[in-house]
């Protein structure tokens, strides 16, 4: 068996963060969840409801000042779903969801 080759051309970080993500073609309140990976191009992140491929998506997470070292920033993008897999999480069934990032705005809280 070969070994499998990394495709990505960015970093990715294991952070788990809260989540928020909405769906601008759907008029459904906002959904929470958890990132499990993240790079400035895309993120990986868990979900208890489902999501369908090729989605468009509005997500809103925060680092904390504890990973930037000064004050909590917020990141606001805008994204689309591109894989979609169930997982088992402490026994729970739940959504993990790899996205791509198209765009995002960065803004910085106050210290």
């Amino acid at each position: 068996m070969g070994e499998m080759t990394e495709r990505r051309s960015t970093r990715r970080y294991d952070l788990s963060l809260p989540i928020i993500i909405r769906m601008p073609e759907r008029k459904t309140d906002s959904q929470c969840g958890k990132t499990l990976d993240i790079s400035t191009r895309g993120l990986y992140f868990v979900l208890d409801d489902n999501l369908e491929s090729g989605s468009q998506l509005d997500i809103t997470l925060t680092l904390p000042a504890e990973i930037t070292r000064s004050s909590d920033v917020f990141v606001r993008a805008l994204g689309k779903v591109i894989r979609v897999e169930r997982r088992i999480e402490d026994g729970h069934s739940r959504m993990g969801v790899a996205a791509v990032i198209e765009r995002y705005d960065i803004m910085r809280g106050e210290d």
